[in-house]
């Protein structure tokens, strides 16, 4: 029996899931100029001539990961921005999940690892830099707001509000940074610690448990 359209489609955005997963790895490990198509077909498990079926070119591929990455985060600042609760619990629920997906998914470690690389570098696709440039500053944006909102309520402390949006993103992106790099975990990550810069009744019981805990994975 012949494969419906919506069957195809399901197959071939699999497939690229598979494409970019392994060139995720390859890319983190030897950087995007030492990598070549066939190391990517290679980790994919795939035939190199398979892959440029999907891809054209390891640079299509490293765009399409840029824009993948930065409009997933986008994606999930906004469900955070849209939820029906206080500030105080948005940032609460965002750390709780930002820090619950550092300690399982090496996907999103390995992602960090490649956006501060390529935002750090110009010997990048030009159509990745201009990615950057247009959606990187975006999550902040939001979690800007944010806090804004929190400081009107009492619940967020006092200081520019872009100033905590910029504490609140480094510090997810230097744990990242660290859990992708360093092989010694044995220190628990705890979100309420990097809470507490934030929250002024930093020790209020979390009612978001029951919510979505898949909002930034």
């Amino acid at each position: 029996m012949a494969r419906t359209k919506e069957q195809n489609e399901k197959i071939r955005e699999t497939r690229k899931e598979v494409i970019r997963n392994a060139a995720l790895s390859q890319f983190v490990k030897q950087g995007l100029f030492s990598t070549r198509i066939q190391d990517i077909a290679t980790e994919a498990g795939i035939a190199q001539g398979l892959l440029y079926h999907y891809y054209a070119s390891k640079d299509e591929i490293f765009v399409d990961l840029i824009n993948d990455a930065l409009d997933k985060t986008i994606g999930a600042s906004y469900s955070v921005r849209d939820m029906d609760t206080d500030p105080c619990e948005k940032i609460r629920f965002s750390l709780e999940r930002l820090v619950e997906t550092i300690e399982n998914s090496q996907t999103f470690l390995d992602t960090c690892r490649l956006i501060t690389q390529a935002t750090n570098s110009t010997a990048i696709p030009q159509a990745a830099q201009d990615l950057i440039q247009e959606k990187r500053n975006i999550p902040y944006q939001v979690i800007e707001k944010i806090m804004e909102a929190g400081q009107k309520e009492g619940t967020i402390i006092a200081g520019d509000p872009k100033m905590l949006a910029i504490f609140f993103w480094t510090s997810i992106n230097g744990l990242a940074i660290y859990y992708s790099t360093n092989k010694n975990r044995e220190v628990k990550l705890d979100y309420r610690v990097i809470a507490a810069m934030f929250l002024i009744e930093s020790e209020r019981e979390d009612k978001n448990h029951a919510k979505d805990k898949t909002v930034f994975k």
